[in-house]
Parts: structure tokens; sequence; C-alpha cells
């Protein structure tokens, strides 16, 4: 990926859904703006895609007729760049820091998990892609993920291919490995997940100013 080379901080959180992302940045977003950063709270792939047709009709629904997964792929990608281009480093030249809700190792997971193995498309974008400052890992065993899951009110009867998840986390722990992200165990209390997430802001801090 490409260094940004600003006074910003891109931190991402990647991880199954359940791993603890949304409870990490709010409590990250509240230490940062109560220490007088300005911050700027993101997601990816964008809401506006989030809700398109394609993308509801792949996350949702176990056939997805009518929708190839690589074509929806290639879709999120470009929103994905898009995001990077339009409202990341923006934001990273103001001198804010950036959080964001999944990043680019999260597609390129999918694809992996999904048996797209030897789409090399997916690494030709992502070398275009703004690279994170601190890139987290939230490791989580799938049980307790999905309970998690299970007990927000609006997602009980939500659909989820649970052998894709399995499938996922290997891959995540794959990438976590090749991408140099921080692997956060978030099955430990998530006071300890956090100061571990702190540590390592403060690190990147230091470093910046020595």
């Amino acid at each position: 990926m490409q260094k940004h080379n600003t006074s910003g901080k891109l931190i991402t959180f990647c991880g199954l859904d359940g791993c603890g992302k949304t409870t990490l940045i709010t409590m990250l977003n509240e230490y940062l703006t109560e220490q007088g950063y300005d911050v700027l709270l993101t997601k990816q792939p964008t809401e506006e895609f989030r809700r398109s047709n394609i993308f509801r009709s792949v996350q949702d629904t176990p056939d997805h007729i009518g929708y190839d997964y690589r074509a929806m792929s290639l879709m999120a990608a470009g929103d994905r760049l898009q995001h990077c281009f339009n409202t990341i480093l923006p934001a990273l030249e103001q001198g804010s820091i950036v959080i964001s809700d999944r990043y680019f190792y999260s597609c390129l997971a999918n694809l992996k998990a999904r048996g797209y193995i030897q789409d090399k498309w997916i690494y030709e974008i992502l070398s275009h892609a703004v690279k994170p400052d601190l890139a987290f890992f939230l490791n989580i065993d799938v049980e307790t993920a999905l309970k998690r899951v299970r007990s927000r009110i609006d997602e009980r009867d939500t659909y989820i291919n649970i052998e894709l998840q399995y499938r996922l986390k290997s891959e995540y722990e794959i990438i976590a490995g090749q991408y140099d992200e921080i692997t956060i165990n978030t099955a430990q209390s998530i006071s300890d997940c956090f100061d571990a997430v702190l540590k390592h802001f403060h690190n990147i801090c230091s470093s910046a100013v020595a």
C-alpha cells in the first residue's frame, strides 16, 4: 500500500462480525476526542454501497441469483479506493485521526475465503490504497462471535453462512501476518483489549515525534 506522509493517522479495525470492532472503535473515539484530537469515524465499504441491491443480496441471502460475487467484490473494491482518496486522504492531510470500521483486508479475506485464490486484481487495487498507521485484526472464536451477533435484536434472524465464518477467521489470521496487522484476542476483557489499542496508538505517536 501507499504511505500517506501526512500529519494525520489512519487506524483500521477488521475481523469477524461480533469480534468487538464497534465497541473498541467507540471507546477509542471517545478517548481521542477527550484528548483533543480531531477524529473521523468511517466505514468500508461505504454506507451507500452497503445499501445497494447487489451488496444486500450477496450479504443477506444464501442464493445469490443474478449476482456474481467477483463482480460485487470489484464494485466494493472500487468503492473502497474512491473512499480512500475522497474521504480518508483529505482528512489525513488536515491532521485528523481516521478510524475505519473494516478496510481492504476484509475484501481480501472474503475473496480468499470464498475460493477466489487466483484473483490477482485485488492486489493491484490494494497497491494503490492508503497504508494504515495502525491496522488491528480482532481475533475471536467463531462460536463467541456468532453469539454476540445473535444477541443483537436487529440481527437475530439475519442470514449467516457459518461455514464461511470459519474460513474467514483462517484467512484473516494469514492476512494479519502478511500485512503487519496487530492481532488482539477479543475473548479477553474489553479493558485489556482497549489498553492494547491505546498502547499501540501511543507508540506510533511517540515514533512520529521522535
